[in-house]
């Protein structure tokens, strides 16, 4: 299977959700929130770096359980202005 590229919008969307997460995170050890969240230290790492710009969705709900973070903050932090168009109309 093919794996269609990531537009510019949702390689950004990772940015977001990367420096998100970094924030939470505050002065905790990426190892401990990784352990906590049930991941590897290197997906975490590469999720706060943007280089894994959609990971899995029980992937982040893990680690927002982990940090503190509803999924509606979540969500409402990371939409994008089309996305609040779209439900708009």
């Amino acid at each position: 299977m093919v794996r269609v590229p990531l537009t510019a919008e949702e390689l950004e969307r990772g940015q977001r959700l990367g420096e998100l997460l970094r924030t939470a995170r505050g002065d905790r050890s990426m190892v401990q929130v990784a352990l906590d969240a049930g991941i590897s230290v290197e997906t975490l790492r590469k999720i706060e770096t943007g280089r894994i710009a959609t990971p899995a969705f029980f992937t982040i709900s893990a680690v927002a359980e982990v940090l503190g973070i509803s999924l509606d903050t979540l969500a409402k932090t990371l939409e994008t202005p089309q996305l609040r168009e779209k439900a708009a109309s």
